[in-house]
């Protein structure tokens, strides 16, 4: 594995005026990045992608279990507590400059959340939103976020993929705290029965359709006890909805993975894990864990034996942690793109 990578950011630092994670990832487009283990054919310098929907039409769709604070009439929209329904509502956003001699080119400026609309159907009413042929991409965010970090990550992460269907975000509630890791995981698994409610409502939207997921990290623990149960009700109904299934980085005991891709169905053959056996964040939830293995840090083998897509980005992070590489890094983001175009989406305008 050649080149430089781009530089990690850490996860979600609060945002001041300039925003570490946008220049990170100025750095990295500009180092001369390439090729993931297991990504034969990839070109050296990524191929140049359109333009994402989200760059004409800025706006997020989100479902949340959050609970409003002031009516998610102004920052931070969303605390840290359950809210005990699952709200859903759509966030107005101000993209980055994208003139020659922006700011943006060179990670000064970046995508702004100015405000939050909640939508009176809830979940009926956002599948609405997202019935109109396009297909769609859900973020899940992991520990450690607040509602803003969260959405401008689905936001980040649905642009830098050229994404041209609907983007949505779901955010379960994390306190956002170093030493709040148990809540947190607690929260994700309280908020499985909503997801599986978002996907079954998106799942009934007319046409052909697909609906895609990336889930970086704790959500990825939500989102696979989530398609463990809409495939329970759906079998392989469900399969033909779902498009690719994006596990980044994932912090799942290795045990409860082995046991639960069975259950999956023709749901496995969707899952891509994109993994990482120095990513220092997996290696404290291991121990916090008592000792037992993250699928985000298996080894590669030991993964693809159960029937999943592996890519191995070890090499491909020169920071500390290694645990955001899905955001920080262009060939990681391309892997993304390429899982997504194979599950037979369009990238075409529309």
């Amino acid at each position: 594995m050649n080149g430089q990578s781009g530089r990690l950011s850490g996860q979600n630092q609060s945002r001041q005026v300039l925003s570490r994670r946008a220049l990170l990832r100025a750095l990295g487009s500009s180092a001369a990045a390439l090729g993931l283990a297991g990504c034969a054919g990839m070109a050296a310098s990524g191929p140049q992608f359109d333009a994402s929907r989200l760059a004409t039409k800025p706006t997020l769709l989100v479902a949340t279990t959050r609970k409003p604070i002031s009516g998610a009439r102004a920052k931070p929209w969303f605390g840290p507590e359950r809210g005990g329904v699952t709200i859903a509502a759509q966030a107005k956003l101000t993209p980055p400059d994208s003139s020659r001699f922006s700011l943006a080119a060179i990670g000064l400026d970046d995508w702004r959340l100015d405000s939050v609309e909640m939508l009176p159907g809830q979940v009926a009413d956002l599948a609405a939103q997202a019935s109109q042929g396009r297909d769609i991409l859900i973020y899940v965010h992991g520990y450690k976020n607040t509602f803003e970090s969260a959405a401008l990550d689905a936001v980040r992460l649905a642009d830098g993929i050229s994404f041209r269907g609907d983007a949505m975000v779901f955010s379960w509630p994390s306190r956002a705290g170093l030493l709040d890791y148990a809540y947190d995981r607690e929260s994700a698994m309280y908020s499985r029965d909503a997801l599986e409610s978002v996907l079954d409502a998106l799942m009934a939207t007319p046409g052909g359709s697909r609906v895609h997921i990336v889930a970086h990290s704790l959500g990825t623990m939500v989102t696979l006890e989530s398609l463990r149960q809409l495939y329970a009700h759906h079998g392989d109904a469900a399969a033909a909805k779902i498009g690719a299934v994006i596990f980044a980085a994932p912090d799942i005991d290795m045990d409860v993975f082995t046991s639960s891709i069975p259950r999956l169905g023709a749901l496995a053959r969707k899952i891509t894990v994109i993994s990482a056996s120095n990513d220092l964040a997996l290696a404290v939830s291991r121990k916090i864990a008592g000792g037992v293995a993250r699928v985000g840090a298996a080894e590669k083998v030991e993964l693809e034996r159960l029937g999943v897509r592996v890519i191995d980005a070890t090499g491909e992070g020169w920071g500390v942690i290694n645990h955001d590489l899905f955001l920080s890094n262009d060939s990681v983001r391309q892997v993304i793109r390429s899982a997504v175009e194979g599950a037979g989406t369009s990238f075409a305008a529309g």
